[in-house]
């Protein structure tokens, strides 16, 4: 492939910083390239360079003749006065841009979730809009005007789950020509190894270069460590610790980077299971009791919208849970209203005697009142030691694995950057040893480093866990269940993960399409035209039974549930018997390979009887 830009012994220093240190690289054509590193290392500065805006002290950064570059910064370039339709087509005719499946495809694929209608429709003008909703208008005009090279700086920031996986479909399959690339700083994993040819790493002043999307970087980058003999124990294991999941999880995880399988099972032959959910099951039981928090029958209204409609939810002891959802459905209401900080407007809200709650906002402003205070004191004024993983450790130490080194715990709260704000406030929240936790986007503002070493931290927790969050790995990597709020009042289960929500959006919103659709034909039993759901592909008697199916499947599927019920009481009883605790554990082994197997032959039920 030709090649499109080349950088070659690039040196750059900011102030007292070495930012880039005879640094050389190439971009190709067809090169998917995926940028990660420590927030402040400066991987925003390397795509400045690579742009032309950021002079440099010495070497050269050369581009092939007429290549043109566009670039996606965290700053919001739009001109507030212009329309949507302006900013993101220019001076396009509409049949010009009307005409090309591509452009169609941008529009619905950014824009078509903005509720543009109320503002005016394509006329809006980009002014009033939220910051997330003109963050998507620029990446929208970015993908129409189909520079040769596009640079994105954190390009998945505000974008939902199906947000994220439409632009990932978009790079891969439209931006295929061989004189084209794109550059993509970001610290969601998923899009890195749904996306990436090749990953970046900016680490003190080099750029590390590894072949493949973010599974074969973590495979390679600890090969590396081993190979080296790298004496850093504790970033070593947590790689390795990552690379075990990556390599227990799904095939589709790992099956697109093609490393080599012998030389990831090497390196993860002694590593033990990330987490070990029966005995965290356990201990999280003796710690709650079988009751934690019960919404019944609950309904949330706000002004005009119904958050919630009359929907019953039991939290189980040790259960961990991800919560994904389109914006705006209600998700952080949701958790809110576990928390009690909403008031139901019908139903109960019902908490175990015994339930320590913590809740991790998206705000960081509770850390106002310790903000002339050092990072450690903040910390030590809620507790000096906690218990985690069966051992007690002190605040510095935990402090230390989520990234602030001892010179950093000195720092006054009120120095610290945003992403350090952030684990300073999940610090403090861990350290006053809750059992119930509450994440509302964890992410927000952290690098891939950090996010490993939280996800570390709480494979130890033992406690009921629920995270609110747009970030596909980290759900997937934190939480043993999914559940979904559509928009439409109703808490779904979600058997099959984050690819199941997108298959139940494509099929809401081809409905509402449907629907529109025949709103707009006029029906005449006069003339014979009748409207109606698209023929079925299964006869009505293989849907009778697959209805009588699903009622057995959900009989037998609540039986699970009381059996489940009962053996977490029997094992709070049996606590302190460590064979009796070790039978029921497998007992619930047992269990939860029926539910998943009852689960699997709901969901080929259920798409029988339609």
């Amino acid at each position: 492939m030709a090649n499109l830009l080349s950088a070659e012994r690039v040196s750059l220093t900011l102030g007292t910083r070495h930012i880039l240190d005879e640094v050389s690289l190439g971009i190709g054509g067809g090169d998917r390239i995926g940028v990660v590193g420590r927030n402040g290392g400066g991987k925003s500065t390397l795509l400045k360079v690579l742009l032309g805006s950021q002079p440099i002290d010495s070497g050269r950064v050369t581009r092939v003749g007429g290549l043109t570059v566009g670039v996606l910064t965290q700053e919001d370039a739009l001109p507030p006065g212009a329309t949507v339709a302006q900013a993101v087509l220019g001076d396009r005719a509409e049949h010009e841009w009307a005409g090309d499946p591509r452009i169609r495809d941008i529009m619905n694929g950014l824009l078509g979730g903005l509720d543009l209608a109320a503002l005016g429709g394509p006329d809006a003008v980009i002014g009033p809009l939220s910051g997330g909703e003109r963050r998507r208008v620029g990446l929208a005009r970015l993908l129409v005007d189909d520079p040769d090279l596009l640079l994105l700086d954190e390009p998945t920031n505000h974008l939902d789950v199906e947000g994220v996986q439409w632009l990932a479909d978009f790079l891969v399959q439209r931006r295929t020509r061989p004189d084209s690339a794109f550059v993509a700083i970001t610290h969601d994993r998923w899009f890195l190894d749904a996306t990436s040819t090749n990953t970046w790493e900016v680490v003190d002043g080099r750029v590390e270069q590894y072949e493949g999307g973010y599974a074969a970087y973590v495979l390679a980058k600890a090969e590396r460590a081993r190979i080296a003999a790298v004496t850093q124990e504790r970033r070593d294991n947590l790689l390795r610790k990552e690379l075990a999941w990556l390599r227990r999880g799904a095939p589709a995880r790992t099956s697109k980077p093609k490393f080599r399988i012998e030389a990831a099972n090497e390196l993860i032959k002694s590593e033990p299971e990330p987490r070990d959910d029966v005995a965290l099951t356990r201990f999280a039981t003796t710690r709650l009791g079988k009751d934690v928090v019960d919404l019944i029958d609950a309904t949330v209204l706000i002004g005009e919208r119904t958050i919630l409609d009359r929907q019953t939810w039991r939290l189980a002891p040790g259960e961990r849970t991800g919560i994904v959802g389109v914006n705006g459905a209600g998700k952080s209401t949701l958790l809110r209203a576990i928390a009690g900080l909403v008031p139901l407007d019908a139903g109960k809200r019902k908490e175990g005697r015994t339930v320590q709650l913590a809740y991790l906002t998206q705000e960081v402003r509770e850390l106002e009142q310790v903000a002339g205070r050092t990072v450690i004191d903040a910390i030590t004024d809620v507790r000096s030691y906690t218990v985690l993983d069966g051992k007690e450790i002190s605040a510095s130490q935990l402090a230390k694995r989520l990234g602030f080194s001892g010179p950093r715990q000195q720092t006054r709260v009120s120095d610290l950057s945003g992403g350090e704000r952030r684990r300073l406030q999940l610090l403090r929240l861990l350290m006053a040893e809750p059992n119930v936790l509450l994440l509302d986007e964890p992410t927000n503002d952290l690098d891939i480093e950090t996010l490993t070493s939280i996800e570390d931290v709480l494979d130890g927790w033992a406690g009921t866990l629920l995270v609110v969050s747009h970030d596909r790995y980290l759900l997937e990597r934190m939480c043993d269940r999914q559940l979904a709020l559509l928009g439409d009042g109703r808490i779904r289960e979600l058997p099959g993960g984050v690819e199941q929500y997108l298959e139940l959006r494509h099929e809401q919103q081809a409905r509402t399409a449907g629907t529109r659709s025949s709103a707009a034909v006029p029906t005449s039993s006069a003339a014979g035209v009748t409207t109606g759901a698209a023929e079925s592909a299964y006869s009505p008697a293989q849907q009778r039974e697959a209805r009588k199916d699903l009622a057995r499947i959900e009989r037998a599927l609540s039986r699970t549930e009381e059996r489940e019920s009962r053996l977490h009481d029997r094992m709070v009883q049996a606590a302190q018997d460590h064979a009796e605790s070790a039978r029921l554990s497998e007992q619930l082994r047992e269990l939860h390979a029926e539910r998943e197997q009852l689960e699997a032959e709901w969901l080929e039920a259920a798409e029988v009887a339609g």
